[in-house]
């Protein structure tokens, strides 16, 4: 979504606002993004749904404090967002199953559930879109795959992609690919950040305080970050131009490379999904 571009979206319910629910929440609340008719939330605690009681075009609902907080939210939402917790996903789609608004499109943001699980649960008349965005999102630079069930149309699709848009970029790929999407972008953030915290803990050991050792990582990850967006280029060229022939770099690339990095990414991401395929398991 850039700056100037205007976004219009119809009532939207968001079933657990956690961290990634209040995330996309928060790109909904961009300027330039109408949501008419209203956003709807509900949380588990009077206190947290207090959290958005001054946010404009927000209800907010506790379920301490209203037993039937999920279905008055999704009641009318032509979106309804399930953001709660994975286990406790089938439990919520009972509850509400004879309340969403019939042609709603459900979107699912719970890891290892699939489409067949909502679509035996939920009604005939409704599409269920799965998706798998990443933290990031917090800071409107999510990567979010999204994938389509059979009774999912193209403008379903197409109404989830600008939703997720208002956090970052999209990605639409088959269900089949989504948990192996989500070892790479998904839990890729963390591969980033375990990567910087090595890499600032070799600085320290070099002699650097631990705030000279922030700077230093820090900056340069995102500085190469931003370059390789600003620049187009593949990131190996961009690699080659900073690796000098019989250079310093060449050497500790040449360490780099003894690591055998990307059969090490295979086998870590190879883990990621067996896992993710355990956890889809009844």
């Amino acid at each position: 979504m850039t700056e100037t571009q205007s976004i219009l979206l119809p009532t939207i319910a968001i079933l657990g606002a956690g961290s990634m629910g209040r995330a996309i929440l928060s790109g909904l609340l961009k300027p330039g993004v109408e949501v008419q008719g209203g956003i709807r939330v509900t949380n588990r605690t009077s206190e947290k749904a207090h959290d958005f009681a001054e946010a404009p075009g927000i209800t907010a609902f506790a379920t301490e404090e209203e037993a039937e907080a999920n279905q008055l939210a999704v009641a009318g939402a032509e979106i309804v967002l399930v953001a709660v917790k994975p286990g406790m996903v089938t439990d919520l789609l009972r509850e509400i199953a004879s309340s969403v608004t019939p042609g709603a499109v459900v979107v699912s943001v719970a890891a290892g559930v699939t489409i067949a699980t909502f679509e035996s649960i939920l009604p005939k008349s409704v599409s269920v879109v799965r998706s798998m965005p990443n933290t990031p999102a917090i800071v409107g630079r999510a990567v979010t795959g999204i994938s389509g069930g059979p009774r999912s149309t193209a403008d379903d699709l197409a109404l989830v992609r600008t939703l997720f848009e208002t956090v970052g970029e999209v990605v639409e790929v088959p269900e089949s690919q989504l948990d192996a999407l989500g070892t790479i972008s998904g839990s890729g953030p963390a591969y980033v950040f375990y990567l910087i915290e090595q890499l600032t803990a070799t600085a320290v050991d070099k002699g650097f305080t631990p705030e000279q050792a922030k700077t230093l990582v820090h900056g340069t990850f995102l500085g190469a970050s931003e370059l390789l967006v600003a620049s187009g280029e593949d990131p190996a060229e961009l690699r080659r131009r900073v690796t000098s022939p019989n250079g310093t770099t060449e050497r500790a690339i040449g360490v780099l490379e003894t690591a055998h990095l990307k059969a090490l990414f295979d086998r870590a991401t190879d883990a990621a999904l067996a896992r993710a395929r355990e956890l889809a398991e009844p």
